[in-house]
């Protein structure tokens, strides 16, 4: 029963089918879920810094029952996203209404869409790449796969790294230099890929003309069978779910920096260049993306089984908290600027 604590992560499509069920202030259910509900949560259950005997890595490992629990996310996401479709192509929403609505289905995709897919682009086998690729279309974030894993991975907590946030930077900021980045970092990455192969820009291996295009058709489909009333609040929930990964981007690895050693080249990627969150609840409803410094030290390592390190820089609150705590600059610099090393603070 243990192991299904992860089944927590599937209160955010919870709190959305409220939201689109509902009318009024019930839009934001899945703002006032995650960023109201889930802190206060958090403050009551508090940490957990317990890793996993060398025993139960190699069980929990190799169980299928996590790797479902995974899979369930994009029959539920594509559901309730075809909902919301569905409801906003015949019902009268106020301006109020179809902000709230948009939040919380953007923040749905954000955390059981783009956050899932990441999980499963970092697998072998050729469903789950499948799969990540498939729940990174309706964020119009495709590019993202490419970008994240031959990218931000090699480059993260360098100055090269658009996904790194800088010492002093805002999330607002990092939200236009992190997108504009990753994305032509991406295209750059795509012809260095079909160099390598020997294949040209307009080759069928050009993974980021498909991603493009694909995206295009999704969003031509929308407009087909609903309207353009539809495909704007496609477009939007889009957006609001990449920037909502942004915002994780930014509190992730703000102001941490890989140096260089005396060679000239940047130190290898180590567990003090995440930050981390321990706190139990934000752990299970994001599949332990909080334990972000193990995901960088051995990317292919599955959710249930990443570890915590002491050495590993700790955010003083969970997830949720400390993205809600970056939309206020001024106190995010004064509570995270003391905690980041002294030699990384480079603006």
């Amino acid at each position: 029963m243990k192991d299904l604590k992860y089944m927590a992560a599937y209160t955010i499509p919870l709190a959305t089918a409220v939201a689109i069920g509902s009318r009024g202030w019930l839009a934001f259910s899945t703002v006032l879920f995650s960023f109201v509900a889930l802190p206060i949560i958090e403050m009551l259950v508090g940490k957990d810094a317990e890793n996993l005997s060398s025993d139960e890595l190699e069980i929990k490992g190799s169980q299928k029952i996590f790797d479902i629990m995974l899979y369930l996310n994009a029959p539920i996401v594509f559901g309730l996203l075809s909902w919301a479709f569905i409801n906003v192509s015949t019902i009268e929403y106020s301006t109020f209404e179809l902000v709230g609505l948009s939040c919380s289905v953007g923040s749905l995709l954000a955390t059981n869409a783009i956050n899932v897919a990441h999980e499963l682009g970092h697998r072998k086998s050729l469903f789950d790449r499948t799969l990540s690729k498939a729940l990174y279309v309706p964020c119009l974030y495709m590019h993202f796969y490419i970008e994240h894993n031959f990218g931000h991975h090699l480059k993260v907590g360098t100055p090269e790294d658009g996904a790194t946030a800088k010492y002093n930077q805002s999330v607002y900021s990092f939200w236009v230099t992190s997108v504009l980045t990753q994305y032509f970092d991406a295209w750059k990455k795509q012809k260095e890929l079909l160099k390598k192969s020997g294949s040209g820009f307009f080759s069928i291996k050009n993974d980021m003309a498909w991603y493009v295009l694909i995206q295009l058709a999704y969003l031509a489909l929308v407009f087909f069978l609903f309207s353009l009333k539809v495909m704007v609040f496609a477009v939007a929930v889009g957006v609001i779910s990449f920037l909502f990964l942004e915002s994780i981007n930014y509190i992730e690895h703000y102001g941490l920096r890989r140096l260089k050693t005396e060679s000239g080249r940047y130190e290898r990627v180590q567990k003090v260049h995440s930050w981390n969150s321990n706190h139990s609840i934000g752990r299970i409803v994001l599949y332990e993306l909080t334990r972000h410094s193990d995901h960088h030290y051995k990317s292919s390592k599955k959710y249930q089984i990443l570890d915590c390190f002491e050495e590993s820089p700790q955010l003083p609150y969970g997830y949720p908290t400390s993205i809600l705590m970056s939309m206020v600059p001024p106190l995010w610099f004064k509570i995270m600027n003391p905690l980041v090393p002294e030699k990384m603070k480079i603006t």
